[in-house]
């Protein structure tokens, strides 16, 4: 499952990434491997996305969120 997936306020871990072109930003943003993510707002056109990771809010683009692969 993709973190774009999520609906707002589900939750889940991040697994892995996608691809590895966008991988050491979102790295650096927080994006970490095992880290819990939770999915705070969706635009009412879906992009962007407000998630919170390591304690806190992050915005990311629809097509970075759909590089996070996460677990329930």
């Amino acid at each position: 499952m993709r973190l774009s997936d999520l609906k707002q306020g589900e939750r889940g871990r991040i697994k892995s990434f996608h691809s590895s072109e966008l991988e050491l930003k979102l790295m650096e943003m927080g994006c970490i491997p095992g880290e819990e993510v939770v999915v705070e707002q969706i635009a009412p056109l879906g992009d962007p996305i407000s998630i919170k990771v390591a304690g806190y809010s992050l915005s990311l683009r629809k097509n970075e969120a759909n590089e996070i692969i996460i677990e329930r």
